[in-house]
């Protein structure tokens, strides 16, 4: 399909990250023009434990992303969990909808390799390209496409304001989300928020096969001093080094007041010094993001807009896990968009763009509002620490858990663990 006159493309897409890849690929196999604006210019980094689910894993199986150890993608078989004074390691489970293997990539190559498998299935992809507000319909205040300017290499916007057409656009363009705020649509402070602060170094570790999480974060010696709220982890990347972070969970956007970085230079003080998480073998910034949960923004489609991935809130309170939700939500709004544009007459696009936020309820809506509760639970230390000295030795509990915090469960056919959180995210409000 060409785009109509006046029009740059049939879909504008905001932002080259997984959401946004994924949403151009999708999109482009059907026949559509699609344009994706990038602010950054690749390879770009951004915060991240660099980790992938077998969820997320899946997306990009359905994408059809090559995924072989030998262009740098570590798999990893399960999850090593500390706490209380435990051990546990638990492989990923085996089911049917998903692989039981997770892979690591640092998000320097990851979004650059979706961007350019993006591009391969015929979006035209725009670097350092900033999209600086909406074009809106005078009257209905409809979007009708984005006015944006090039960014040089400092990172400053610069140049004449340029303007892109399009009947439909899509954010996902992060966190941020200026263009959904652009467009009236605000951040719900009372969904969950998390905080992650990551950064690398090199490790004899940088070859583990499972992906590990610490539950426990002191602010001094473990055991002698104060329990705070949050977990570590440590992400073997295969190169020689590891991503090591911690992150931290509140039940509402209003602000901690936690002091991160103290809080994971004393988690690098107190390592074990095997791991070799020394100054000396620091190679990258301490960086840290926020996590935007549980649909903390919504409307997720209004006025010719859709957000997809961070920008509509689609980061797991189980675990912050966004990739694999950026990825689904591209893959939903790209089947949305491809349906409408087949549509001859307004009303039917407009009806069937109005299921896009319907399907993502149905999708996640019960399981982030389990995420919520569980949020309201774990941001109390005291409890956090009891439910891990008693749950962790439990083998079968844990393997339930694991499911439950990774969204690795079958939606169907599963066996009674599956059919237990089904039923509980069926159950569950999808608000």
């Amino acid at each position: 399909m060409r785009a109509g006159a006046g029009a740059d493309a049939d879909v504008i897409v905001v932002g080259a990250g997984p959401g946004g890849a994924a949403t151009a690929h999708y999109l482009a196999q059907t026949g559509l023009e699609v344009l994706v604006l990038e602010k950054g210019t690749f390879p770009r980094d951004k915060v991240c434990g660099d980790g992938l689910t077998p969820r997320a894993v899946a997306e990009l199986i359905r994408m059809g992303v090559p995924t072989p150890e030998s262009d740098g993608w570590i798999r990893n078989w399960g999850l090593r969990t500390y706490g209380g004074g435990h051990r546990i390691e638990i492989p990923w489970p085996e089911l049917a909808e998903m692989p039981s293997y997770g892979l690591a990539r640092s998000r320097m190559n990851l979004d650059e390799t979706l961007a350019r498998h993006a591009a391969a299935s015929g979006a035209t992809v725009m670097e350092g390209v900033a999209v600086t507000g909406p074009v809106r319909h005078e009257r209905s205040g409809r979007i009708q496409g984005v006015t944006a300017r090039q960014v040089d290499a400092g990172g400053r916007k610069s140049g004449e304001e340029l303007t892109f057409r399009a009947p439909l656009v899509v954010d996902a363009g992060g966190v941020s989300a200026r263009l959904a705020t652009s467009m009236g649509i605000e951040k719900n402070m009372n969904r969950p928020m998390g905080v992650a602060v990551r950064t690398y170094f090199r490790s004899p570790r940088h070859d583990d096969p499972m992906m590990e999480s610490h539950l426990e974060l002191w602010d001094g010696k473990p055991g002698e001093s104060n329990l705070m709220p949050g977990y570590g982890w440590v992400f073997a990347l295969g190169d020689g080094t590891v991503n090591v972070g911690l992150g931290s969970l509140s039940a509402t956007a209003r602000p901690t007041k936690l002091d991160y970085k103290g809080l994971f230079a004393t988690w690098m003080r107190n390592a074990p010094a095997e791991w070799e998480l020394t100054p000396e073998n620091h190679v990258g910034e301490l960086r840290s993001a926020a996590l935007p949960m549980a649909f903390n923004r919504k409307p997720h489609y209004t006025q010719g807009l859709l957000l997809v991935g961070d920008s509509g809130g689609m980061v797991s309170p189980f675990n912050g896990e966004g990739i694999a939700y950026a990825m689904q939500s591209g893959r939903i709004a790209a089947d949305v968009i491809s349906q409408a544009l087949a549509r001859p007459a307004h009303y039917q696009q407009e009806k069937a763009l109005r299921t896009y936020p319907r399907i993502l309820a149905h999708e996640l809506g019960g399981y982030y509002t389990l995420g919520r509760a569980f949020a309201h639970l774990i941001e109390r230390p005291e409890i956090m620490r009891l439910c891990v000295k008693h749950g962790l030795p439990r083998r079968t509990l844990m393997r339930f858990v694991m499911k439950l915090l990774s969204d690795g469960f079958d939606r169907r056919d599963g066996d009674w663990m599956d059919r237990l959180i089904t039923a509980l995210t069926r159950m569950a409000p999808a608000s």
